[in-house]
Order: C-alpha cells, then structure tokens, then sequence
C-alpha cells in the first residue's frame, strides 16, 4: 500500500509544491494537496495547520510543507503536539530528521532549495527511519 502524504505551502510555495505534487504521485504516493492553488498571496498558518493536523490524526503517513524560507511552515507544524516538523534544505538533514527526531513533516524553504534538491530531500525522508534507541529517549521529551 502507498504511502499517504499530505501536503501544503503558501503563495512562495507554490512553485516548488506544484512540481513536488505531481513527483509524489509519479512516485506512487497517495497524495491530499491542501493547497495554496495559486501563486496569489496567502498565509502559511491556513495551509500549515491542516497538513499538520492530517498527521497528527494518522490521517497521512507524513507531510511536506513549503514557504518561502521554511520557517513559517514548520513554526506553526511544530505547534501541534503529534508533529516533528523540520526545516531541510540538503541530504544529510532530510535523513537525520528522520534518523534522529523522528520529524513526521518536512519543511523546504522554496526560495533557497532546487527543484531536484527538494525531490532527493523528499525521497531520503520518506524513506529513511527512525533509528530509536537513544533518540527515542530525547524524542520523547519534546512534548510539553
């Protein structure tokens, strides 16, 4: 069974989320865009939000979020309890958010990343685990 992403960003998102839509289904993945569906203006937290809580229901095996910079998207992930939201740009990150904490979003800042950088990110991330042991140990503090 494929996996269930689901994903967003905002109007400096657009450009990349577009292209990372249809990759994903190209690649097999099930996937929910919840939009921006336009390059007008809009607010990361209106697309953030629902992506974030998708995951956090176990609606959707993982998420992928995209602005401008990254950071409002994985600001307001972050704020729901379930979500590890990380903010990658290369390789070595988008393996090691899932490697060490366990990161159930990721976040690419569409201003700073390629077009193919952010295909490998999102392939290393979908498919790499969570190595446990002493990082579920420190994931498991994160919860307030």
């Amino acid at each position: 069974m494929a996996k269930k992403i689901a994903i967003g960003g905002d109007h400096a998102g657009f450009s990349l989320k577009e292209p990372l839509v249809a990759w994903l289904k190209e690649q097999g993945y099930e996937v929910k865009d919840f939009g921006t569906y336009s390059a007008d203006s809009a607010d990361y937290a209106d697309f953030a939000h629902p992506v974030a809580l998708a995951v956090e229901k176990g609606e959707f095996d993982a998420g992928v979020l995209v602005c401008g910079s990254g950071q409002g998207v994985a600001i307001t992930a972050n704020k729901h309890q379930g979500i590890r939201a990380a903010l990658v740009w290369d390789t070595p990150l988008a393996a090691l958010a899932r490697q060490h904490n366990d990161a159930n979003i990721i976040c690419l800042p569409a201003r700073f990343i390629a077009e193919e950088t952010a295909f490998e990110c999102v392939t290393i991330f979908l498919n790499t685990e969570f190595e446990g042991g002493r990082h579920a140990t420190r994931v498991g503090k994160i919860a307030c």
